[in-house]
């Protein structure tokens, strides 16, 4: 029998709390009343001597000391008022040389004279675990319930599984007892292979016999999630950090697994202890142990296929790493390094040969023998889809994943490269962008030609210093001439142009803003509009020609050109489009201010009709 491990010990007497002092919660002694607390508090000592001397000389068996609660008053003796109940749990599954009882009534005496020579008032009570066992199989539950609130201060684990399992018990049973069949323990616990960190696996049959408002499914998923809920529930409550493993079976499945001969149930059979029983798992237990339950020809058949059939999902696995794993593990970040570096992800066939393309001759960023690692493992997919290759080997599996582990790797190291790469292209798109559209404001204010030299102090004098635009970007300006300065020193951070590509941004919005107002005001100054009929129609002159929109409220607008004369007449009508029209506007200058000339009144009304008005306004 496995060596037993101390999980928690009685506080020593230097460590023991001031007599007055209140019980931490975490103290199991809290659990008691006041006038026992008191009463073992003055005892410690004793009860940590005890515990020592019992451990020390039987710890192959001990299993667990609690202290229990003191008899009820009714059914104290006088001069039982003093004693102090405890309760030793002894794991007599291993006992070969004698029998159970002679083991139980050897260890009975021997701890009985420990504690008389240390204080008369220990009652020490010992119970083994076969008898524990068997009052659970006989569906006595006394000791249970008396081990659920006692205190333990010994304990190699199983003293925590009863009391955490049967606080749970409880709490299903008085919510669903209708619909729960067998409240189990099992697991390491029953099985002699427990350790104090062992976790605690119970499992509950729920009757769906029986079931009409909803499935079995429903009903199995409903209860199942509401009961895990009370375990976490009953965890807390008992302070037991163990985890309690719930395993919620319904009645027709569980059946259906034991004819199946599934071996976790026959498992369940053998070694389980019911908690909580109604009449099923005990009938059931016996039968197994009576030889009575076998696996039919079917389940047997079953399992004998099932060896090639696990062998068949292994070889299916590995062939799947190969197919989808690995080929995905490498396809997908090298699709990422194209898109980051401004290409739009090919086909997976054409990713290898883009990637030497880009990266290994034109960019000379990366080296070719990682590109051959991709091609091979493109290669290998397609053989295995096409059933030019039949297996993969382990050997080769783990080729693969060496590779990969490679590969990936330099593809970070790739990802970097290409950062930096990029951010060298943002401060020169960043800087031509700002240079293009201030020479283009200053084009719009009349200044033609700007030396590159200039650029700086016109912006200032045009714009800055007439108030046209905020003072602000003259700063945001300075800091990206500065800007390009240090990226050609090659002392520009990423940092530094992720900051800058913000206040360049808000720049660009700004001067754009301002050319789309100042050519809005233009338009309307060159804008002539009429009204014939119930239509409207509008002339803009620029400062060579003319466009002529027949209705400016229709969807598909008639739009007509003539050539501006020097008198202000319009020369011949000749058909144009919307598209001709606005490259004309971008591209054309007009004249600052608009007069009405004779000429170009007799124009308008041959154009649109004796009766034509001029609106005033657009002027």
């Amino acid at each position: 029998m496995a060596k037993k491990q101390v999980k928690a010990k009685a506080p020593s007497k230097e460590s023991a709390p001031n007599r007055d002092s209140a019980p931490s919660p975490e103290d199991p002694l809290s659990k008691l009343p006041i006038d026992v607390q008191e009463k073992l508090k003055s005892i410690k000592e004793k009860l940590d001597r005890f515990q020592k001397q019992v451990t020390g000389k039987f710890d192959k068996y001990i299993v667990g000391i609690t202290l229990l609660p003191p008899p009820k008053p009714t059914e104290q003796k006088p001069e039982d008022q003093d004693k102090v109940h405890l309760l030793i749990l002894i794991d007599d599954t291993d006992s070969q040389k004698m029998t159970k009882q002679e083991l139980k009534d050897k260890l009975t005496t021997i701890i009985i004279g420990i504690a008389l020579e240390i204080d008369k008032n220990l009652a020490p009570q010992i119970v083994i675990l076969s008898e524990l066992w068997q009052g659970c199989y006989d569906g006595k539950y006394d000791f249970l319930r008396l081990i659920s609130i006692s205190a333990p201060f010994y304990d190699t684990g199983m003293l925590a599984a009863i009391k955490i399992a049967e606080v749970h018990k409880e709490m299903v049973i008085k919510k669903f007892e209708r619909y729960i069949v067998s409240y189990v323990l099992a697991g390491s616990l029953t099985q002699g292979r427990a350790t104090p960190e062992s976790d605690i696996d119970v499992w509950i049959v729920i009757d769906d016999t029986d079931v009409k408002k909803m499935t079995r499914a429903e009903l199995k998923d409903k209860l199942r999630a509401i009961i895990i809920g009370m375990g976490i529930e009953a965890g807390e409550f008992t302070k037991i950090r163990n985890k309690i493993n719930i395993q919620v079976y319904i009645l027709t499945d569980f059946w259906d697994s034991l004819k199946e001969a599934n071996p976790i149930i026959f498992t369940l059979l053998r070694d389980g202890v019911p908690f909580y029983d109604r009449g099923m798992f005990m009938p059931w237990k016996q039968l197994l142990k009576l030889g009575k339950i076998k696996p039919s020809s079917e389940a047997i058949d079953m399992f004998m296929q099932s060896g090639d059939q696990m062998l068949r999902r292994v070889s299916g696995k590995l062939k799947e790493i190969g197919m989808e794993d690995t080929y995905y593990a490498l396809l997908t970040p090298s699709q990422a390094a194209l898109m980051m570096y401004g290409v739009s992800p090919p086909a997976p066939k054409e990713t290898a040969e883009l990637m030497r393309e880009l990266f290994v001759r034109k960019e000379k960023l990366l080296e070719d023998k990682y590109v051959d690692i991709l091609e091979s493992n493109i290669k290998l997919r397609k053989d295995i889809e096409h059933g030019t290759k039949k297996d993969l080997t382990g050997k080769e599996v783990d080729s693969l994943l060496e590779d990969s582990k490679i590969f990936l790797k330099r593809i970070k190291r790739l990802f970097a490269q290409i950062e930096k790469i990029k951010e060298e292209q943002d401060m020169i798109n960043i800087y031509d962008t700002i240079v293009t559209i201030i020479r283009d404001v200053l084009r719009m204010e009349g200044i033609e030609k700007v030396l590159d030299v200039e650029l700086e102090k016109k912006f200032d004098d045009e714009l800055i210093s007439t108030g046209k635009v905020p003072a602000k970007f003259l700063r945001t300006f300075n800091d990206i001439l500065k800007a390009k300065k240090d990226y050609d020193g090659k002392k520009l951070s990423k940092v530094e142009v992720e900051k800058l590509k913000k206040e360049a941004n808000v720049l660009i919005k700004y001067l754009i803003e301002y050319m789309q107002r100042k050519r809005g005001r233009e338009i309307e100054r060159a804008k002539i509009r009429v009204k014939y009929g119930e239509k409207y129609g509008e002339v803009i002159l620029l400062t060579d020609k003319a466009f002529v929109i027949f209705d400016i409220d229709a969807k598909e607008k008639e739009i007509q050109k003539a050539k501006l004369n020097a008198d202000g007449s319009l020369g011949k009508l000749e058909a144009s489009s919307l598209e001709e029209f606005e490259q004309a506007l971008a591209k054309g200058k007009f004249p600052p201010k608009v007069f009405i000339r004779e000429p170009v009144f007799e124009d308008l009304k041959k154009v649109f009709s004796k009766d034509v008005e001029v609106s005033v306004n657009y002027f």
